[in-house]
């Protein structure tokens, strides 16, 4: 028989062993939560599996590379000097929809997280307000009319004040409401102005350079009368580009929409018909305009660019397709070989502008970045993104930052996200974590859009396991979390980036219809302040 005292001392040690028990048990559950476990900070998960490292990986491994990136960086901002000089010329780019989000995502693209696109490497960096005068969220219209004539509009009016409502048939046909853009106070100074687009030439965007309209949509006169409006009382905007009063002057206009300035004609590519309805041929109006000493040259293909003679070249209109130029994984993939990139289009363009003594003001626009966007082709927004930043490298390697300034931005942003836990060096159009559902999600994403519809299973309502699908395909949709006909744009604010006299003004956080007054300073030109000293 047992004494008590025993099965007293053995209840007590039972009982502390079960207490080290429980201990080791919560120690255990503590380092699960930890390393990742069920119980771990939600709000930022672990990864225990090895990550993929970067191209650098074993500098960056050290304090001293990041200490000697530093150093340079700063190095690089105390021996900046401040570039006062006059500006010659300006050259604005304007990437279409390129959000920050889209610079991010096209930087792994191009090469890497730690890779710097062109216009990264500019001095200067400021933040626009994109908003319109009417909606928070705006259009390339509104924005078209505060980047380039320097006030704020209406939602899809172009080159008219705020009194404009879109849509009104009548409005714009007082003169009072018309907003002027840089082009034309460049070229009221004596010196020259065009554009460049990758969209149709009469598309919202470069439409702000001399257009004047109560909406973008009217591009030709059939879209006019279809409104209920009287296109024989309203100039369209293909009219406007080749007799309006800015745009009859440019010297360089450059990009797609044949189909706007033809009635019945067949289109010379495609054999297709042109959108006019009212029997002008506004291409062949263009080249008849020309007087008895003025070279004017029509081309609509690669091969005929190529061939025009800066030298002997007054005026050039170049439209090369229909519609819109092709993207550029298209003209890549299909072999299009008529269809120019945006550097050869730009680097012709600046060929003929350079004549002017006095020098220029050229607009160039990636349009095709929104449009991708817009129909959840991720893949072939980033891309123009890149095609983007190839162009602006090539304007900055042709012109001295001593009287050239160049100014990148965009009109508004997007709804696409750059998100997860993707590893370094992961594909940028790849998975980038396993979701609670158990299915892999995409890095990039839509707020909404046509993915949905791809992604979404009618059915279930659950969500389609994206490894069955061919995400490497040029069209694929990315996912989105709304069902949109066409994806939305962002409202939130634009990087601005600045390199050459005077680009130190576009630092901060401003209205985005203060960028053309800061251009207009540094170049001299219109009825604003003005860098160069004050004449009687």
């Amino acid at each position: 028989m047992i004494p008590n005292r025993f099965v007293s001392s053995l209840s007590t040690v039972c009982k502390a062993s079960m207490k080290l028990s429980l201990s080791l048990a919560l120690l255990a559950a503590v380092a699960v939560f930890v390393r990742g476990g069920p119980l771990d900070d939600h709000y930022h998960p672990s990864f225990p599996e090895e990550p993929t490292r970067s191209r650098n990986a074993q500098q960056e491994q050290t304090i001293e590379y990041w200490q000697e990136h530093a150093k340079q960086t700063v190095d690089t901002l105390v021996n900046r000097k401040e570039n006062t000089n006059i500006a010659k010329n300006v050259i604005m780019f304007l990437g279409d929809g390129m959000s920050i989000s889209t610079v991010a995502m096209a930087r792994v693209y191009a090469g890497g997280e730690e890779r710097q696109l062109s216009f990264e490497k500019f001095p200067h960096i400021g933040m626009s307000k994109t908003y319109c005068v009417d909606y928070q969220v705006p259009d390339s219209a509104c924005t078209a009319t505060a980047y380039l004539t320097g006030v704020k509009g209406n939602y899809e009016t172009i080159g008219v004040n705020a009194q404009v409502p879109s849509y009104h048939c009548t409005a714009q046909l007082d003169a009072s409401t018309h907003t002027h853009s840089i082009g034309k106070w460049a070229m009221d100074a004596g010196k020259d102005a065009g554009l460049v687009t990758t969209t149709r030439v009469t598309h919202a965007s470069p439409s702000g350079v001399y257009a004047h309209t109560a909406n973008r949509d009217w591009e030709s006169d059939d879209y006019i009368r279809s409104d209920g409006c009287n296109p024989e009382l309203i100039d369209d905007i293909a009219k406007q580009l080749i007799h309006g009063e800015t745009g009859k002057r440019l010297k360089v206009i450059m990009g797609g929409g044949r189909r706007e300035f033809l009635d019945m004609d067949l289109d010379p590519e495609y054999q297709t018909r042109g959108y006019r309805r009212d029997g002008r041929n506004l291409i062949q109006e263009w080249l008849d305009m020309a007087d008895g000493t003025e070279n004017r040259t029509y081309v609509w293909n690669k091969q005929d660019l190529f061939r025009v003679d800066p030298t002997r070249t007054d005026k050039l209109l170049a439209l090369f397709e229909p519609g819109h130029c092709a993207y550029n994984l298209d003209r890549v993939h299909k072999q299009m070989e008529g269809e120019p990139t945006l550097a050869e289009m730009v680097d012709r363009a600046t060929d003929i502008m350079s004549k002017n003594d006095k020098g220029f003001f050229l607009f160039v626009e990636g349009g095709r970045i929104d449009h991708g966007h817009h129909d959840t082709w991720g893949r072939l927004a980033i891309d123009e993104t890149v095609q983007f930043s190839e162009a602006i490298e090539l304007a900055r390697k042709k012109f001295s930052e001593e009287d050239t300034l160049i100014v990148v931005t965009s009109d508004h942003s997007h709804s696409v996200s750059f998100s997860g836990y993707p590893s370094r060096t992961n594909d940028i159009f790849g998975t980038a974590g396993t979701a609670s559902d158990g299915l892999p999600y995409m890095t990039l994403s839509y707020a909404n859009g046509m993915g949905y519809y791809d992604h979404i299973d009618p059915e279930t309502k659950g969500r389609k396991d994206v490894r069955k699908m061919d995400t490497t395909a040029d069209y694929f949709r990315f996912p989105a979390t709304l069902p949109v006909g066409s994806e939305t744009h962002g409202g939130e604010d634009v990087a601005v980036y600045a390199s050459g006299p005077w680009s130190h003004l576009f630092t901060g956080s401003y209205e985005q219809n203060t960028i053309p007054h800061m251009m207009a300073y540094a170049l001299c030109v219109g009825d604003g302040l003005k860098a160069c000293p004050a004449t009687a």
